[in-house]
C-alpha cells in the first residue's frame, strides 16, 4: 500500500494579484513545512494519525494561518480555538472547542480521543483536560497577532459588525493514508473573525468538517461552517464512496456543488483507499498541498493552479 497526504490552510478570496508577494511566499512556505512534517512520518512507515497531527501542528504554530497562533479574535477580543481528529481504522474520534490556553488544539483533540471516554469537550473544561494530560499550554497572548487584531477592529467598525463577502476561511487540516492503508483526518481553526455567543463551526464536529473511514476516505473541510454542518459534508462524502461506489474526487465535487447550491462557500481535501489525495472548492482560491509515495509534492493557492 502506498501512502498519501493532503493538507489545506483555508479557502477564500485568494486571487493572483490579490495577495502580496510576501503573503504568497509565506503561505507556500507554511504549506511546504506542514506537508514535509506529515510526509516524513509516512515515509518512515508511521501512522496516518501521527502524520495528520504532525502536519496540522505545524500550521497551528504558523501565524499566517487561522489556527493556534494567528487565530482570529472573537467579538469580545478573545481567541477561542477548535479542533478535531479521527482515525479511519476504528472510527475513534476526539474534538475540542473554545480552547484558550492550549498551544496545539489538535493534540488536545487526540488526547480526548485516546485518553477519555468522550468525543467532544468544550470551553474551560477542555483546556483543563488538556493541561491535566500534559498537553503543552500557552498564555492567551501567545496566540495573538497584530494583523488579526486589525481585522477585528475593521469588522467592529462596520455598522453591521460583519465581515464582507470577500473573505478567507482560515481553517487548517490534513488527511492521510499510511502504508498499512489506515486513514486519518485532522482539522483545526480559530473560527470566524468577530464571532459571538460561543459560536462553533464545522471544524470540530465529527461528520461535518472532519471524518475518516478506512472503508471510504478521510476528509477535512474549510469554509462557511453552518452550511457544512447542515449538509454533514465530511460524512456524506465518505458515505457516497462506501455505499454508492463514487470516487472520492467525484464525491468531493458533488458535495461542493451542493454547498454552492445552498449558498455556501468553501472547500475540502480528501484521500481515498488508493491514489493521491485531492481537493474541491468553490472559492477563488484555497491554500492546499499534497504528497504521495509515487508522486511529486504539489503546493497551490489560486484556483487556476493544478
Amino acid at each position: 500500500m502506498s501512502w498519501a497526504l493532503a493538507i489545506h490552510g483555508g479557502s477564500g478570496s485568494m486571487r493572483r494579484g490579490h495577495l502580496s508577494q510576501a503573503d504568497d511566499e509565506a503561505g507556500r512556505a507554511g504549506l511546504a513545512a506542514a506537508l514535509e512534517a506529515g510526509a516524513a512520518v509516512l515515509r518512515r512507515g508511521g501512522s496516518a494519525l501521527d502524520a495528520a497531527q504532525a502536519a496540522v501542528e505545524v500550521l497551528e504554530d504558523d501565524p499566517h494561518f487561522n489556527a493556534g497562533r494567528g487565530s482570529v479574535f472573537t467579538a469580545e477580543g478573545r481567541i477561542e480555538c477548535d479542533a478535531a481528529i479521527m482515525a479511519g481504522s476504528d472510527l475513534a474520534a476526539g474534538a475540542v472547542a473554545g480552547l484558550r490556553t492550549t498551544r496545539h488544539p489538535v493534540a488536545a483533540a487526540r488526547a480526548v480521543m485516546e485518553r477519555s471516554p468522550h468525543v467532544f469537550l468544550a470551553g474551560a473544561g477542555a483546556d483543563a483536560f488538556a493541561h491535566a494530560h500534559d498537553i503543552e499550554a500557552a498564555d492567551p497572548a501567545w496566540f495573538e497577532t497584530a494583523e488579526r487584531r486589525r481585522q477585528l477592529d475593521e469588522i467592529l467598525a462596520r455598522p453591521d459588525g460583519r465581515f464582507d463577502s470577500d473573505m478567507k476561511y482560515g481553517t487548517v487540516g490534513a488527511v492521510a493514508r499510511d502504508m498499512a492503508g489506515r486513514m486519518a483526518a485532522a482539522t483545526s481553526t480559530g473560527g470566524l473573525t468577530g464571532k459571538k455567543w460561543g459560536r462553533v463551526g464545522d471544524s470540530p464536529l465529527i461528520g461535518a468538517g472532519t471524518y475518516a473511514d478506512d472503508r471510504a476516505a478521510a476528509v477535512s473541510c474549510t469554509g462557511a461552517g453552518e452550511y457544512f454542518i447542515r449538509l454533514g459534508i465530511a460524512h456524506e462524502l465518505c458515505a457516497r464512496v462506501r455505499l454508492a461506489g463514487d470516487l472520492p474526487s467525484a464525491a468531493g465535487e458533488a458535495m461542493i456543488g451542493e454547498l454552492g447550491t445552498m449558498g455556501g462557500k468553501g472547500g475540502l481535501i480528501h484521500v481515498g483507499r488508493d491514489g493521491p489525495g485531492g481537493w474541491a472548492f468553490n472559492t477563488p482560491g484555497m491554500y492546499r498541498a499534497r504528497a504521495a509515495a509515487d508522486a511529486a509534492p504539489e503546493i497551490a493557492i489560486y484556483g487556476d493552479e493544478a
